[in-house]
């Protein structure tokens, strides 16, 4: 596999997983008949989006870079508050 190949698949990975995200939401909001958002949203949220911000480093895209960064905070802060906020 050539180098060039294995980003493409990387960014490709990256994309499914943050993709993915809406499909889990979608999922669970079916299973309980209103519209939530589980814990898996934001699981995937994050680690699709730092997959993506690592691909947008290695394109050396700074567009890219500044939307997935941002984001990585703002799911990271989500995970956080779910974290500390439980509802028992």
């Amino acid at each position: 596999m050539t180098l060039a190949l294995f980003w493409k698949i990387f960014g490709f990975v990256g994309q499914l997983l943050f993709g993915g995200r809406f499909l889990a939401q979608w999922l669970a909001s079916e299973k309980v008949k209103k519209s939530i958002i589980p814990n898996s949203f934001w699981i995937l949220s994050l680690s699709g989006g730092l997959v993506l911000f690592v691909y947008a480093i290695h394109i050396q895209d700074p567009v890219f870079i500044v939307g997935q960064g941002l984001g990585l905070f703002i799911y990271a802060r989500n995970l956080f508050f779910v974290k500390t906020n439980r509802v028992p």
